[in-house]
């Protein structure tokens, strides 16, 4: 009798974390509830009018057919920009994510790999750096780099980097003397490719969680600086529920909208954030 072969191939960690993600409920949701705004953002100059039109006899009408989200003080279509400040919000969150992410990681792989002075030293630089008002900083950054888009991706970015330097530098200190490093150094591997090849992937898990969860964090800093009038652009979600504010009594739909895509935003990243932690930590995937 013939028995079936049993393909015995070891499942790499990365698939296995890609197929818990898959069948997460939450991870679906945050993904689905992510691409639906992503599309309508990008679609918004076609699906809804020129953001910034001014129609002075159409001032704070509230929802209906022709203005669905309503329209504010200066007879601005409320859905066109909802959908256009999505684009400016997203991309900031976004940019902003990858340069903190890029930076923490090669500072704290630097740090927590060569000499023992050198990770004191760098760590001494990021211990004042977390010493300083966080929005102080950022506030600061704007004001040296101007008030423009990529000044604040900058600002936000720069000012992210300081605990992933920290839990990377971490993650580094735990797999540097690991069995698979020494093997590397006794067959005279260099410590750059060792850190690029053996290190780096192995610390990447961590890096996409906390990725994945500083999105909505700058995400809603933006909104708060746009809140205070720190705004570098016309139409952001912080920006259209600053003008909401004044007319609450009047108009909710200046708000209610802005606001609650912003928390649909916030909820959606959450949810994948919490699935990617699950997916990535071993201890939770077993």
């Amino acid at each position: 009798m013939n028995t079936p072969k049993i393909d015995e191939r070891p499942i790499s960690p990365w698939r296995k974390s890609l197929e818990l993600l898959r069948r997460d409920p939450k991870a679906n949701a945050g993904i689905c509830g992510l691409g639906l705004l992503a599309v309508l953002a990008i679609c918004g100059p076609w699906l809804a009018p020129a953001f910034d039109k001014q129609v002075l006899d159409a001032q704070l009408l509230p929802p209906s057919f022709s203005h669905l989200f309503g329209t504010d003080h200066l007879g601005r279509d409320i859905l066109s920009r909802v959908l256009y400040g999505g684009r400016i919000s997203l991309a900031i969150g976004l940019l902003s994510t990858v340069v903190s992410m890029a930076v923490g990681t090669a500072y704290g792989c630097i740090s927590g790999f060569f000499s023992r002075r050198l990770d004191m030293a760098m760590m001494r630089l990021v211990d004042v750096l977390y010493s300083l008002p966080y929005m102080f900083l950022v506030i600061i950054l704007i004001f040296l780099f101007g008030r423009n888009l990529y000044a604040l991706f900058l600002a936000l970015g720069l000012v992210q980097w300081l605990t992933v330097a920290r839990v990377v530098r971490g993650q580094v200190l735990s797999l540097r003397n690991e069995d698979f490093v020494e093997a590397a150094r006794a067959l005279g591997v260099g410590r750059f490719k060792i850190l690029l090849r053996h290190i780096l992937p192995n610390v990447m898990g961590i890096v996409l969680i906390y990725g994945s969860l500083t999105v909505p964090s700058v995400i809603l800093q933006e909104s708060f600086l746009s809140f205070l009038g720190l705004n570098v652009q016309p139409c952001t979600w912080g920006v259209l529920i600053s003008e909401g504010r004044d007319y609450m009594d009047s108009a909710w739909w200046m708000l209610v909208f802005p606001g609650g895509a912003l928390t649909l935003c916030l909820l959606c990243l959450n949810l994948l954030g919490d699935s990617l932690r699950d997916a990535l930590d071993p201890r939770l995937s077993e």
